[in-house]
């Protein structure tokens, strides 16, 4: 069938597998399932171990979030699998409820992947994309720096060829200072070999498959030399086992308790689904379907619960690499999981040499790529105070157990954001010199004033939180020199709640009783609007006081 006719049927279904088909391109998508299979090989083994996990099960999740976004999924590029960014948060949360690599680990893992699956279907079908703005770009730097830590004071032992101790971040790197050296010379090597091969071949080119290259390199190295032998762990034997259908046998508690977890996750996977989908859009002339998107993450969550596996995140990376690669459908994701479930039915056994500290090596190179050092740079050069909120998230995810921190981040996130709508205070407007325009007073800007005249605005949105503030502002200008007319330019205020509704009518009372008369200019919102109507407050003002402009406003109303 032709690709047009297949534009054609993809519009008539709701599907998003068969509208991602329509665009299709077999030697494209092969491509580039080829090398995004390649990449992914050797980093959901790595997932998996950092969450203590075997290296199958990193697989078996890398499976079903491809199906699953390839089913529910709109984006024709992206790439969701085993995350390194929530593996550290949700395997810190299941170790406080049982030890990491138990039977009752696992059942908690997927528990948890069907509880993240079953929030993110509930936020695509219920449209809830608003809440991956949750996270402000400070706090989700900070975050992945929090994050970072963690990855690298997990992995640093298995590099080093130490024990991996135990307790908080902060204890475990003391005792680690304290080991250094008994540092095993081989791992060691072998680590940052495939740290650098990885690092070197991301500065030439995103598409080498780096990671497999150095696990490759780094197994046969193992194999060659007997390093075994003088203490370099492996992976070992890895079951040739298919993925089967598997619920977990939980007591009633235990959901309740892994509800507050799967929130901070969900949320997590949200920011990163909608950052993702967003930085390689499926089509630039359209805005991200980020709600669709979320039906697909969050199917790839369930599917991995039900494959026996644990949460999965979108991947910025990876689905960079498909669209770089060539692909142009899920075809290029469905074709790299089957690649994977041929590696996992027929060649475990080039599996069972692969060095532990290879793996580590793969993970310092993950931890040390999702540190946004620019991004720091940047926002501590331009804004301060918000360079703080970086350093504070960071505190609280290396701190606190990481679970805790990474609530509390998105606490914190929300209170910025709080903080800086309690901020927001009256703005008094000047007119520029031989024009109508008025503009907010600025010591740079020479302005001009109407005598007997106070043109006034809020610069956001009128809202419990600032408009006690807002009411204060307006009692300073009415009694420092009353006006005679009092001009409310609204064209910022976007929406006005119910507390800041009654504030405004006791401003316009206050004002009446003064014998001060009050415009309004520039009321543009329609949510604004619709709250002035249903707050009665036209009722307050007079019809022929609204205007469109605050120069119509002074023409006709000043004395």
């Amino acid at each position: 069938m032709p690709h047009n006719a297949h534009a054609k049927e993809s519009s008539n279904t709701s599907w998003p597998l068969f509208r991602s088909l329509a665009s299709y391109s077999l030697p494209g998508d092969v491509m580039a399932g080829l090398t995004l299979a390649a990449i992914a090989i050797p980093e959901q083994m790595a997932t998996a171990r950092l969450g203590g996990f075997a290296p199958q099960i990193g697989f078996f999740a890398f499976m079903a979030g491809s199906l699953g976004f390839a089913l529910l999924g709109g984006n024709r590029f992206l790439s969701c699998g085993a995350d390194s960014t929530i593996t550290p948060i949700f395997a810190g949360g299941l170790a406080t409820l049982a030890a990491a690599g138990s039977p009752e680990y696992q059942g908690l893992a997927i528990a948890l992947a069907l509880m993240v699956g079953a929030m993110m279907l509930a936020g695509g079908a219920f449209r809830l994309g608003g809440i991956a703005n949750l996270l402000s770009v400070p706090v989700m730097v900070g975050f992945l720096a929090g994050i970072s830590v963690h990855i690298i004071v997990s992995q640093l032992p298995g590099v080093l060829g130490l024990e991996s101790p135990s307790g908080p971040t902060l204890d475990r790197i003391g005792v680690l200072a304290t080991e250094l050296g008994r540092t095993n010379p081989f791992t060691l090597c072998i680590g940052l070999g495939v740290l650098a091969v990885v690092f070197f071949s991301e500065k030439i080119s995103a598409k080498i498959p780096g990671a497999l290259i150095g696990l490759v390199a780094a197994t046969l190295a193992t194999i060659a030399l007997g390093l075994e032998s003088k203490g370099v762990n492996v992976v070992g034997a890895v079951p040739g086992t298919l993925p089967r259908p598997t619920l977990p046998e939980l007591a009633p508690e235990f959901w309740v308790r892994l509800v507050p977890l799967a929130f901070v996750i969900t949320v997590v996977v949200m920011v990163q689904t909608a950052a993702t989908t967003r930085s390689f859009p499926s089509d630039p002339d359209k805005p991200a379907d980020v709600d669709r998107d979320f039906l697909g993450a969050g199917a790839g969550s369930v599917l991995s619960g039900l494959f026996g596996a644990f949460p999965v995140n979108a991947s910025p990376p990876r689905t960079g690499i498909v669209a770089e690669t060539g692909g142009q459908s899920q075809l290029a994701g469905l074709a790299a999981a089957a690649i994977v479930l041929a590696l996992l039915a027929f060649g475990t056994g080039l599996l069972r040499h692969v060095p532990d500290a290879a793996l580590g090596g793969i993970l310092l190179f993950v931890a040390l790529r999702i540190i946004r050092l620019t991004q720091i740079v940047t926002i501590y050069r331009q804004s301060f105070s918000e360079f703080l909120l970086i350093v504070a998230t960071a505190a609280l995810i290396i701190v606190l157990p990481i679970q805790q921190g990474a609530f509390l981040g998105i606490v914190l996130s929300l209170l910025h954001g709080i903080w800086s709508t309690t901020r927001a205070r009256l703005v008094e407007f000047e007119r520029v010199p031989g024009t109508t325009i008025w503009w907010p007073a600025h010591p740079h800007i020479t302005g001009e004033r109407v005598a007997g005249v106070a043109v006034i605005g809020l610069q956001a949105p009128l809202s419990f939180l600032n408009a006690p503030g807002f009411r204060s502002d307006v009692t300073k200008v009415l009694g420092a020199a009353p006006p005679q007319l009092l001009v409310l330019e609204a064209s910022g205020m976007v929406e006005i709640d119910f507390t800041a509704a009654q504030i405004l009518l006791d401003i316009f009372k206050t004002c009446s009783e003064q014998g001060v008369t009050v415009a309004l200019a520039r009321l543009e919102s329609v949510r604004a609007q619709d709250a002035f109507e249903r707050f009665r407050l036209f009722d307050a003002l007079l019809r022929e006081h609204v205007f469109h402009s605050v120069d119509e406003a002074v023409r006709k109303l000043a004395k």
